[in-house]
């Protein structure tokens, strides 16, 4: 295959969509030679602020000269934003050629009446491949959905596990509380490996410090007393973390606070590990992390902002940080979500801060919500409220009403945001 014929093949498998568990993805690494047993992971996992904390880490390590694979989905912009090494996408050449081999992988299981995989799987393959090509010292690896089923935990060399801050989400999936999603999520956690975590309501805790202790794992937990001195601002941010004084971070939105200070955590565990992350190196580090699609300035007059707030947890930090960031500010929104979402909820938090809300329906996926209906859910909390029938046509209708003093939001599903940021850059 060439790079255009595997996209089409990725783009095919795509339409027979995914299952939890790890049979199948066993079998298929077994017959593409376990390219993950050559790897060391840093595994992540959590509801918000996954992406964010591995930007930090990869970012850091890199930095040091670590050869460092990332691994993220869903991505925003280009496909092969999901697989990077040292910030770097993947070559087309080696895409087309892994995907080759893993889909004459695929058809032997298919032909031995196997289960075919699904795409996460073979794009977690594909991940392991190239990262195993490149001889990377260490890989960042985000869990697409969960933790314990999730493709991506058939890894069995993971150094350390990282767990993100724990809400309520995939709840027909991961379960309809909160210690049973956090039991999914810790579902990660490996014997006697460094375990690192938000700081979770108690619920959430309590799970991941019996997963610890079954697992004989060391566990350093985010302290949030121990921030201080936190200046907020759309720019850049500072604050200081334990003995960590004036750390800068150029990421916005005021939950990116509590990301980077878990990122440290995972730094002094990294030490630990005998990583050799000096402290200018970790603060350069955290300074240069860039981490598209959450709270990303487009551009000015009016101020333009893409935000995946897609859960009633990540739409309670969007309202936090617009009410920080934007006091007395007039504010459009764009807003695009998934049907299977609290999207109910996320409207409560969002739509009584907005003079004017469009709603669009993201493209190309079976989980979207109309966005004439997404409207009349909106019109129930806020009466100023259209719809649109692109994500280009929303932004240009808010950009039009917006006057340069003002700032447009466009949020939700992060399935839409590459679209809406070609749509509201500056032309």
């Amino acid at each position: 295959m060439n790079y255009k014929e595997a996209r089409v093949y990725l783009d095919e498998v795509s339409k027979y969509g995914s299952v939890l568990g790890l049979e199948s993805m066993r079998e298929l690494l077994h017959r593409l030679g376990d390219p993950q047993n050559e790897l060391k992971f840093i595994h992540i996992s959590g509801t918000n602020g996954k992406g964010s904390v591995l930007a930090y880490l990869s970012t850091i390590l890199s930095g040091a000269g670590y050869r460092t694979g990332r691994y993220i989905s869903p991505t925003l912009f280009s496909y092969r934003e999901r697989i990077q090494v040292d910030g770097e996408y993947i070559e087309k050449e080696s895409l087309a050629c892994h995907v080759t081999a893993i889909a004459a992988a695929a058809e032997d299981m298919q032909k031995a009446g196997l289960p075919s995989p699904t795409v996460f799987e073979i794009e977690t393959a594909l991940a392991f491949l190239y990262f195993k090509e490149k001889r990377c010292d260490i890989v960042t690896l985000e869990v697409g959905c969960g933790g314990l089923l999730d493709a991506s935990n058939v890894i069995t060399t993971t150094l350390m596990e990282v767990i993100a801050s724990i809400s309520m989400d995939h709840t027909d999936l991961l379960g309809d509380t909160l210690a049973k999603i956090a039991a999914q999520k810790a579902g990660i956690i490996k014997p006697d490996t460094m375990v690192v975590s938000a700081q979770q309501k108690s619920e959430a805790a309590q799970v991941i410090e019996d997963t610890c202790k079954e697992q004989h794992c060391t566990l350093q937990m985010v302290d949030e007393s121990k921030i201080s001195n936190v200046h907020y601002g759309a720019e850049g941010q500072t604050f200081s973390y334990k003995t960590w004084e004036n750390v800068a971070i150029s990421l916005a939105g005021s939950y990116q606070i509590k990301n980077a200070a878990l990122a440290l955590e995972g730094v002094e565990a990294l030490r630990k590990l005998g990583y050799a992350l000096s402290d200018q190196q970790v603060r350069e580090g955290l300074l240069h992390t860039a981490w598209r699609g959450r709270f990303t300035t487009l551009r000015r007059d009016p101020t333009v902002i893409i935000d995946g707030a897609h859960n009633p947890a990540a739409a309670l930090e969007l309202k936090e940080s617009l009410e920080r960031y934007f006091p007395g500010k007039t504010l459009y929104f764009v807003m695009g979500m998934f049907k299977d979402k609290d999207y109910a909820q996320v409207i409560d938090l969002t739509a009584p801060l907005a003079r004017h809300i469009i709603t669009v329906e993201t493209p190309g996926n079976p989980r979207a919500m109309p966005a004439r209906e997404l409207a009349e859910a909106v019109g129930k909390v806020n009466p100023s409220v259209e719809w649109a029938d692109s994500v280009a046509h929303g932004v240009e209708k808010a950009l039009a009403m917006a006057g340069k003093e003002d700032a447009v939001i466009v949020f939700g599903s992060l399935s839409f945001l590459g679209e809406a940021a070609d749509a509201g850059n500056e032309k």
